[in-house]
């Protein structure tokens, strides 16, 4: 195909995508900033059954991807039983970059009306490999007019990092710096897991790769961050203070990190979001945690996303329950904040992401 035909193919291509405006139900429930069609052995429902019997008309738009790490089957460690969560067995996690293509072919196997449903992200690539962002680029070039984002990708995280064969990522890599140089340049929202302390960690001691986060964000300004989970984990706790405080005292450290971190004009593009159950259970353990985390919402009501971190659903009903969950958070907030937590703050990040990635494939791709 000649340049000229390419050009003229991918410049149709992005002003239809402009032009597409979501074909979701009237009044969804969320859009859904965190969500893995696939899970740890590649395996998840067909992108149009999800759509249309788990979706339905509860939900709006999702972020889809699949999950970049591949759970090894080694019989001498597990025998006949085959693994399908890291969890379940010993043997190592690699790299599954096909995981992108997967997305991008169920992507296009839809109708224009309902691709506009979905926003497709870059998840198959090593973020300690200074090779990593050729893999998003190649990506974007092959798939031009799918994806708006990179993620949801590991720099640490609690039992998975240790079993990730090869190199460890870091937050001090250059390989990530050179990753979010581009996300910015490009346009990609990028969807970041890092947990925010050690496993275990000790009460009232600083969160081991806090420093290390706000030095990344602080090099990357431009870049449109999403902190996934707040940086909590199965066994990654909100960080407290000392044991000698009263609960009271305790519980409102995490928040007030988090709010810090907004407050600071050094991470103007720093976002959270509030996916996973195990979060969930955080977030709503008590009344005044509640309390805690709704003021700091409507003090900063552009920054949180909701995501329900979902893997390979089997149905509406336990796709669901995340979001079901926070009812008293949802309660707690004000109408206006709740939306934009819900729904408008996603509609704007990835819509932006959207105009951007196309207008720069089209700048680029010849």
């Amino acid at each position: 195909m000649g340049s000229g035909v390419w050009r003229a193919v991918t410049g149709a291509a992005a002003a239809l995508m402009l032009a597409a405006t979501p074909a979701a139900a009237s009044d969804p429930l969320f859009n859904d900033a965190h969500f893995h069609l696939t899970n740890y052995v590649q395996q998840g429902p067909p992108l149009q059954e999800f759509l249309e019997r788990t979706m339905g008309t509860k939900v709006g738009r999702v972020a889809l991807f699949g999950i970049p790490l591949q759970q090894t089957w080694s019989h001498e460690n597990s025998g006949d039983f085959a693994p399908t969560y890291y969890l379940q067995s010993d043997a190592p996690l690699y790299y599954y970059s096909f995981t992108d293509a997967v997305i991008a072919m169920a992507y296009r196997s839809l109708p224009t009306e309902q691709q506009a449903r979905f926003d497709p992200m870059i998840t198959g690539f090593n973020p300690a490999d200074m090779y990593g962002v050729d893999h998003i680029r190649r990506v974007l070039t092959i798939f031009p007019g799918v994806f708006e984002g990179i993620g949801e990708f590991t720099i640490h995280k609690e039992f998975v990092s240790s079993k990730v064969a090869g190199a460890k990522a870091s937050l001090i890599d250059p390989a990530l710096d050179r990753i979010l140089d581009f996300a910015a340049e490009v346009g990609l929202v990028v969807l970041l897991h890092c947990d925010i302390d050690m496993p275990f960690a000790k009460t009232g001691a600083d969160p081991v790769y806090l420093s290390q986060m706000k030095a990344l964000l602080a090099r990357h300004p431009k870049a449109t961050i999403i902190w996934a989970h707040g940086g909590l984990g199965r066994v990654i706790h909100p960080v407290e203070a000392e044991a000698s405080a009263g609960p009271a005292e305790r519980h409102p450290r995490h928040v007030e990190i988090i709010e810090a971190l907004l407050d600071d004009p050094a991470f103007p593009r720093l976002h959270f979001d509030i996916s996973w159950d195990e979060v969930a259970k955080y977030v709503v353990s008590s009344p005044e945690v509640v309390k805690n985390v709704a003021a700091v919402m409507e003090r900063h009501p552009d920054r949180f996303l909701f995501g329900t971190d979902e893997v390979a659903p089997k149905d509406q009903q336990g796709y669901l329950h995340v979001y079901e969950m926070y009812e008293p958070l949802w309660r707690a907030l004000t109408p206006t904040t709740s939306e934009k937590v819900r729904l408008g703050n996603y509609a704007r990040l990835f819509d932006e992401a959207r105009h951007s990635v196309r207008a720069w494939e089209q700048a680029n791709l010849h």
